[in-house]
């Protein structure tokens, strides 16, 4: 039985380096570039896991000796058996994270294959609010904001990626101050999440956005 141990951003790592020697062995005829290349990315998709057995290790690095794109299809599907998917979590336990939403509109959320989520979000279109959960240490976070799109392109503060940005504020408790005070904090995001779920390949800057925003 497969034992998972690829979260989606470590996939998301591997597919990237993946598609990088892929691109390279097709316009690159120099050797000592390739191995260069195959070296490099095999060390990148290393590096995204603290923790590895030498039988993972032995999988994940026969990146290095790919040459066809049937080699490529065939390494990428083998990680599918061992994707380890978001926490089961159910609409109650999500209900619960948000106590003040009476009217809470919970994703369907038997539609969604959770192998390739690193954060849950969605957008209540009504309220132009944007809700985001993500479990960590054991539990779930849970954050709300306002989602105010910005009809521009740039750089995603969750997964660095080039495209149309959305910015997310949200109400946050002063510190050193009465209950009553608060302050605003936001950054620009992606405004399609399923896609930033598809390019995030590292949690820290999700995280850290989290831990200030949160209670």
């Amino acid at each position: 039985m497969s034992t998972p141990f690829i979260r989606n951003h470590q996939y998301n790592v591997i597919k990237k380096q993946a598609e990088f020697l892929q691109k390279t062995l097709r316009t690159v005829s120099d050797r000592s570039v390739l191995e260069t290349v195959r070296f490099s990315t095999a060390t990148k998709i290393a590096e995204a896991f603290p923790i590895l057995t030498e039988d993972q290790k032995q999988m994940l690095g026969q990146l290095a000796s790919l040459e066809t794109d049937q080699d490529f299809q065939r390494y990428l599907g083998a990680f599918e058996a061992y994707m380890e998917p978001f926490p089961p979590i159910t609409v109650k336990q999500i209900e619960k994270l948000f106590p003040k939403n009476k009217k809470l509109k919970v994703p369907d959320l038997a539609s969604i294959d959770f192998r390739y989520v690193t954060y849950l979000s969605w957008v209540d279109i009504a309220t132009n609010k944007l809700f985001l959960v993500y479990p960590h240490e054991g539990r779930f976070l849970g954050i709300e904001g306002r989602i105010t799109p910005t009809n521009k392109k740039g750089y995603c503060l969750f997964c660095n990626r080039h495209q149309e940005l959305a910015f997310f504020s949200v109400k946050t408790k002063s510190a050193n101050a009465s209950p009553d005070n608060f302050s605003m904090y936001g950054h620009y995001v992606c405004l399609e999440n399923q896609s930033c779920n598809h390019s995030i390949t590292d949690t820290e800057a999700l995280e850290k956005f989290l831990k200030l925003v949160g209670k």
